[in-house]
């Protein structure tokens, strides 16, 4: 594993949009705490509109240009050289919008495209057979359960299509769960949460069921995941066509510990998820390490601390995660990189 330039933000963000457009790495909204606060010290979550593009890896990051409005924590997709954001939440609440972000000639082009028939943030999504599908989420910052939505947008005229709603998965509903896609094999559900109400306050339930979507066919559940991948990069890298990997996540194994941790809590999951798609099975036997002294996105044996609620990207032959959360609060505006020739080196 190995870095990029940072995002110039001290403090760096969560739930940002990133993707490609033309070449470049764009990076949109997302939100952080800009006194460097937390939750626990009364530090309030301010959500920005800014766009930073880095035009290839060894460069530097520029202020291209502004979303029209705050946001983050929607779904990411990179398609035909622009940055689809969809969804997502502001300070005002969930949001239905989507844009579309292109990036031609240093300058920023922003399309409006049909909104989601509802409100919706923290759900996954990827693209399989030139349409975008988009799986579960939070329909309103005070809901008290997930949602079991599943819609899909047919990219062939995306300024005219409207989403149509599909057949949800058969199991529990569901937020911040990885999505994926292989060609030839549909589109994948993994992991996420869902919300449990007790003594009138919504806790979090984790989940390690996984999921396979094939149009025309319906669902099929796959075997079972070692350990829940909440809010991990999305969507999962594809390896080879017969593996999906997915990088670190909430496991949740702290999640009922983080008011009485705080700033000390560990950090996140440093394990890599292989699911076999021709065997069905998974395999958690990777743990990526990094050069870098530790710091705060790395553990002191080492290894890294795989940012959650952030994008994977794959981009000039790295899989890149821009910035995110290392530990519940703490962001990084660091871009975390994997350079794809690195996995000759890891043994399957």
């Amino acid at each position: 594993m190995d870095e990029l330039a940072a995002v110039p933000d001290k403090f760096g963000f969560a739930g940002s949009f990133a993707g490609l457009s033309h070449g470049s790495l764009l990076v949109a909204g997302g939100a952080n705490f800009p006194d460097g606060g937390a939750p626990w010290t009364g530090s309030k979550k301010v959500w920005t509109d800014k766009i930073f593009a880095l035009d290839k890896p060894t460069g530097k990051w520029v202020l291209a240009g502004k979303l029209p409005q705050s946001m983050g924590y929607g779904v990411s997709i990179s398609y035909d050289n622009k940055l689809i954001c969809i969804g997502g939440s502001n300070a005002e609440g969930h949001l239905a919008t989507v844009y579309a972000i292109s990036y031609v000639s240093k300058k920023i082009i922003i399309e409006k495209w049909a909104d989601l028939p509802q409100p919706l943030a923290n759900s996954c999504g990827a693209v399989f057979n030139h349409k975008i599908y988009i799986a579960g989420g939070l329909l309103s910052p005070d809901a008290k359960s997930a949602a079991s939505i599943f819609w899909s947008l047919n990219l062939s005229d995306p300024k005219t299509c409207q989403w149509q709603q599909l057949e949800s998965w058969p199991g529990p509903a569901r937020m911040l769960g990885v999505a994926g896609s292989v060609d030839k094999e549909g589109f994948f559900l993994f992991s996420g949460t869902n919300l449990e109400e007790r003594n009138g306050t919504a806790h979090r339930h984790y989940l390690n069921d996984a999921y396979k979507y094939v149009p025309g066919k319906g669902w099929q559940r796959l075997a079972d995941m070692p350990a829940a991948t909440v809010a991990a990069p999305g969507p999962a890298f594809e390896l080879n066509r017969n593996n999906l990997l997915i990088f670190g996540g909430d496991d949740g194994k702290l999640a009922d510990s983080t008011a009485v941790l705080k700033d000390q809590h560990p950090g996140f999951s440093d394990h890599v998820l292989r699911y076999d798609i021709p065997a069905n099975s998974w395999i958690d036997n990777i743990k990526l390490k990094t050069s870098k002294k530790p710091d705060a996105a790395t553990n002191p044996n080492g290894s890294l601390w795989i940012p959650v609620t952030t994008t994977s990207v794959t981009w000039n032959n790295y899989v890149v995660f821009p910035c995110g959360e290392v530990r519940p609060a703490v962001r990084t505006p660091k871009l975390i990189s994997l350079n794809l020739d690195q996995f000759n080196l890891i043994k399957f």
